[in-house]
Formats: C-alpha cells, structure tokens, sequence
C-alpha cells in the first residue's frame, strides 16, 4: 500500500523511509510557532534543566493576538516575550504591527511543501495549503521542542475530499469548507488528515486554499493539506527560506474515506450559533438582525477578501446601526489594500479599519460584542462567548456574505447584490 502526503512527510522528519497509519513518530519540525502565548510558554520552559532554547533557527514567534495590547497585563507579557527572544537570539521574531502569526509564516517564507511545521495555535493547519504537514500543539509541547527540537506524534489516517466544477458567483471557499463541516460535523475528521483535491482545488488562487486548510482543524483535523503545485511556486519565488522538495501521495495509498463534491452545487451558507457545523444555506437565515460584521481574521482576512467586500460595498453604504470592522492578517495586506485603493472604497462606505491581527476573534480585544448582539464575521469559531460576550450571537461566513448583509443591516445572500 502506498503513502498518503501525511505519511511522507511524517517519515522523512522521523528518519524513517516509511510509516503505518497509527504508528508513533519521534519528529524533528523544521519550526515551532508561538504567538502571545509566548509568555506562558517561557514559564514552561523556565521549569525545566535547559538554559537556552536548543535551536533558536527552529522558532518563530510573532504578536498578533492582542496588538497593541490593551492591559498592563498584556504589555507585560509582550515585554517577557521580547526579554526571552534577546535572551535566546531568537532571530525569527515579529513584533506587534506586523500581522497574524498565519499569515505572516508563509508570507515570509516558511511555509514550504514538505515542511513540518507545530505551533502553539490550533490554526496551525494553515500551512497544508502549502503541501506542508502543520498542526498545532499544545504550550507544554512546544516547552519541549524548544528544549529537545523534537517531539512525537501519531500518523494519522486520511480522508480524500476530491472537488470538482467551477463555483458560482458570490460563493468562495469558505462555503466549501463550512459546507464540508456542516455535512461530516466538528468531529467528522477527528485526528484525521484532509487532503483536497479535484479542479476546483486547482483553480483557487493560494489564498483561497489557505481558507480550506485553516479550517480543516474546525473539523477536528490534525492536517488540512493540498498538493502543491505551480501557484505553491509562484507564491514562493523569491520568498521560501530554503529549498524545497513536493512531496504527493502515491497513487495506491491508502484513504479511510474519500468524498466527492460538485461545486456548482454549493451555494453561500453560513455557521449559525453556537457550532461551526451547524451550517445552513444563507437563504435559510435571510432577515436576521446584525449588529456587528467582520471581515478579517487569519481564515479572511487577505486581499482577495477585501476585493470581494468591495465588490459589494464600493459606492454602497453600510446599514445605519451595523459597525463594520477590518482586519487585515498583516501589515503587508494592509498597505496593498491602500495602495490600490480598496481600503478607501470600504472605508468610504462606512466601514472601520483596524490595525493588522487577530483583533476581536479571540474575544479579548477590540469589537467585543454587547448582550444579545448578532455579529456575521469571517472568522473560524462561533461557539459560545468566542469573540467576548457569551451573551452574543456568531454567524460565519465568506467575505461576500459578509459585506452583503452590512448593506442591508441583516443577513443577506451575496448573489442578490451582485447578480
């Protein structure tokens, strides 16, 4: 039986020529994310009889969750976070300002096909999009990466999502991925790697494909990977930290389960409260009140998400009594979004622009939503309090359907604007 992506990359940072499905690996990641949290991990890491973190190269740590912090609290521990970095000549350092951990790793470089990449953050998946194996692990974990540069894992089984056909206007990978979710639940892929594949796949551009493997762990997914190929290329021209080598399944490998989808069968839907596979159609919840609408978040928050809430926004205004929030996963997206003149065209129809990261995503900074409030935000959770307020309410959706319903002040198909 041949190999899964999973089960390759796996062996080759194990030393091993090749793996079973359900065999403990001791692996050497070629990096280690952390974020904010790196002031908790240090702690960690104080415990234990190490000095200096083994290999500093292996470590990247960015701010991103609460930029610029709004507590002494959080000023005090970006300072530790800063005092360990000089402390260890941690070089891959990336201060407030400068985005979401998920973008700025491939952004600069390190998410490559074959790469392995851990990180203290659960939207570590993000890298499959990449042909990389990336999960996220927990605080304690990354402690003892940073102290050994190893750590195990178990080689998951695979699922083979195959997707076919060219989607309809106003709808966008995110549909496809919470459709996926809502059809095999939050704990439909538990543990499993998702491989997507089929000419749908092939047609996105990189971020699109960045939404599917963001998400993939919202389906309990360790990995969410897609082939690279020339657009993984052309993406890294000039940018990869080193040289790469793709690595795709063998013909014969072997899939727990494989799932075929036509996409011009799906349409917009969203995430209702409080699950992120309680999905439904859009027009299924047309007509519910919002108070709230983000756009961002490391699973929408790049340019071509923003030319789509321009597309319906641009010389439109948005709904009295509905805050319109951006947030753009880093700072380089921001200053293109201005340049070429998208941020004005959203600005100029009422929205708000914020500064790059996380923002109210994690329910701790800026937009946090009052009692009884409905958000529709472009983000990954909706669960109960996530961005706050457990007395709020959390729709999900693409940047589309988004922007549509900020124009009418209540949960809107896309296709109606711009149809």
């Amino acid at each position: 039986m041949g190999q899964t992506i999973a089960q390759k990359i796996l062996a080759a940072h194990s030393g091993n020529e090749t793996v079973d499905i359900g065999q403990i690996v001791t692996v050497k990641p070629d990096y280690v994310l952390s974020h904010d949290n790196t002031a908790a991990i240090s702690k960690k890491f104080a415990t234990l009889p190490i000095e200096r973190v083994k290999n500093p190269g292996q470590c990247i740590i960015v701010l991103d969750h609460i930029v610029p912090p709004s507590t002494a609290q959080y000023a005090n521990n970006h300072m530790t976070i800063r005092e360990f970095v000089d402390r260890n000549r941690i070089v891959n350092f990336y201060d407030i300002g400068r985005g979401i951990c998920h973008q700025v790793v491939p952004e600069e470089g390190f998410a490559i096909p074959g790469a392995l990449i851990l990180g203290a953050d659960s939207h570590t998946t993000t890298y499959g999009a990449f042909g990389a194996v990336s999960a996220g692990i927990g605080r304690s974990e990354v402690a003892a990466v940073w102290a050994t540069g190893e750590m195990w894992l178990m080689v998951p089984h695979s699922f083979k999502f195959i997707i076919n056909g060219k989607l309809d206007i106003g709808v966008t990978s995110k549909d496809i991925i919470l459709q996926i979710i809502g059809d095999i639940g939050a704990d439909g892929a538990l543990y499993k790697s998702m491989e997507f594949y089929g000419d749908t796949i092939n047609d996105m551009s990189i971020s699109s494909r960045m939404v599917l493997s963001n998400m993939a762990v919202e389906a309990g997914a360790k990995f969410g990977i897609i082939p690279p190929d020339k657009k993984t290329d052309e993406f890294l021209d000039g940018r990869a930290k080193k040289s790469y080598q793709k690595v795709f399944a063998d013909d014969d490998a072997e899939y727990e389960k494989i799932f075929e989808y036509d996409a011009t069968k799906i349409e917009p839907v969203v995430a209702a409260p409080h699950n992120v596979d309680n999905v439904k159609p859009v027009t299924e919840v047309m007509g519910e009140k919002i108070e709230q609408v983000l756009i961002g978040s490391c699973t929408n928050g790049r340019i071509e998400d923003f030319h789509q809430a321009a597309e319906i926004l641009a010389d439109k205004k948005v709904a009295p009594g509905v805050r319109v929030l951006l947030f753009p996963a880093s700072n380089r997206i921001l200053k293109e979004i201005l340049i070429d003149g998208t941020a004005l065209k959203l600005i100029e129809s009422g929205a708000i622009l914020m500064n790059p990261g996380c923002g109210p995503c994690l329910g701790a900074h800026e937009g946090v939503l009052a009692d009884g409030e409905v958000c529709i935000s472009t983000m990954n959770r909706n669960f109960k309090g996530r961005m706050g307020n457990p007395e709020s309410f959390i729709y999900l959706s693409s940047p589309y359907t988004a922007a549509a319903s900020a124009v009418t002040g209540e949960i809107t198909d896309p296709r109606i604007i711009l149809s």
